[in-house]
């Protein structure tokens, strides 16, 4: 099966992109990143701060982007070019800062100028990406918070930081985020899908401390016989993928899987399962707790009623199932919500999507409902990407654009949690 993991990045052919290089660790990514904005079309003009040559030589971003890599506001070998930093900012479609340290980020909040980065950033009037990368403490101060929510104002798109292995030995947010992650944010900039100037792009750090959620993931595997079963191609990773970004924000995360190759999310609990009776009852067992729930699981509908016990011989005639309905986990869900608590569904559509998903929302009770429609390229099971049409109360409705699973779960948690009254840090307290 080819590769999914890069979404598209069609939007890029053709664009002009700044690319803007700080001193930390992760510039070495960069090179990478070029060669990814270059294949899909983008002309790229690299800008790198004295600290970011510490790690990766101008002369290699020079190379990979086919242009002089600009490092001062008054170079030497050409005393005539200092207004290049206006130029530049006027020249490009987007300005990508990655990896953003946290000085880079606090002199871009306070109106600093004293680079050519910071410099051509004053200058431009195209859309500004930042993407940080730090060490997790630097990343969670109040100050650093802050500097975030200052550029958010000033109509700059901020990423979330990866959580993962940092260079210092701890574990938490502060990795650079994926490189097709980027490529895609910095595509919805340009196509004019990212999130709106000055609207936040995530949450704070522990946004969602104090709070229970409840995700399931994966298929379900209905037995005909102790070696043959009905299942479906669905490979977990959203699923997976939304624990993972609920953990990061501080949740308590209980995970139940169907079955499925991947990894336990840091910090997260995972309960595995097979069937959907199973993973029925995994989950009514702890609704209770939960104050947020995410359905991501594709859950069979029908498993046989009588499965055999031995292995079922084949014959020359056709074989005949009788099948019964599983439970069904998220209706029953809905029945018993309890006050303040938010249930998250998914619908995997083919027609009649739209009505297909509004209809489910209401019918079980739902606050939220992500509307996947599988006949779109880059959606559906056994893709590394997913595009969502979320669905909530009040006719709202929000679209989170192609991308990695990852960035995809990251939008939806954050989306879900700022229009969500119940799971705003005053409702909590």
């Amino acid at each position: 099966m080819p590769s999914s993991d890069a979404p598209s990045t069609t939007a890029l052919n053709g664009c002009k992109l700044i690319l803007g290089v700080t001193g930390s660790i992760a510039a070495y990514k960069t090179a990478p990143l070029v060669r990814l904005f270059k294949k899909a079309g983008a002309e790229v003009r690299v800008l790198m701060t004295e600290s970011a040559e510490r790690f990766i030589p101008a002369l290699t971003l020079g190379t990979l982007s086919g242009h002089t890599v600009h490092t001062e506001i008054f170079p030497e070998h050409d005393p005539d070019s200092w207004t290049e930093h206006v130029s530049l900012g006027l020249w490009a479609d987007a300005f990508v800062i990655a990896p953003a340290t946290a000085q880079t980020v606090a002199k871009l909040a306070h109106g600093f100028s004293d680079n050519m980065l910071t410099a051509t950033a004053l200058s431009a009037r195209c859309p500004i990406l930042v993407c940080p990368a730090m060490d997790l403490d630097m990343y969670q101060h109040p100050a650093t918070q802050a500097n975030f929510e200052q550029l958010r104002s000033f109509g700059y798109e901020v990423m979330p930081a990866e959580h993962g292995e940092l260079a210092s030995g701890l574990e938490g947010p502060g990795r650079l985020p994926e490189l097709p992650a980027i490529a895609a944010r910095v595509a919805a900039l340009i196509d004019g899908t990212a999130s709106d100037p000055g609207q936040s792009s995530s949450l704070p750090p522990n946004a969602l401390s104090g709070t229970q959620v409840l995700v399931t993931a994966g298929p379900t595997e209905e037995p005909i016989d102790p070696v043959r079963m009905l299942t479906n191609p669905s490979t977990g990773t959203m699923g997976f993928a939304l624990a993972e970004a609920a953990a990061a924000y501080g949740a308590t995360v209980t995970l139940v899987s169907g079955p499925t190759h991947l990894d336990t999310p840091p910090g997260v609990t995972r309960v595995d399962v097979r069937t959907a009776a199973e993973m029925h009852e995994a989950v009514q067992s702890r609704r209770h707790e939960a104050d947020l729930v995410f359905m991501a699981a594709a859950v069979a509908d029908y498993t046989p009623a009588h499965p055999a016990d031995t292995k079922q011989k084949k014959d020359d005639g056709p074989l005949t199932l009788t099948l019964e309905r599983t439970p069904d986990i998220l209706h029953t869900l809905g029945q018993h919500k309890r006050s303040g608590q938010v249930l998250v569904g998914f619908a995997l559509e083919t027609d009649n999507a739209r009505a297909n998903a509004q209809s489910k929302r209401i019918r079980k009770n739902l606050d939220w409902i992500a509307l996947n429609n599988a006949s779109e390229a880059g959606s559906g099971f056994g893709t590394g990407t997913n595009a969502l049409t979320l669905f909530g109360p009040n006719d709202h409705e929000h679209s989170i654009a192609t991308a990695p699973k990852r960035t995809v779960a990251e939008a939806l948690v954050t989306h879900v949690v700022r229009h969500t009254p119940a799971l705003q840090p005053s409702a909590a307290s």
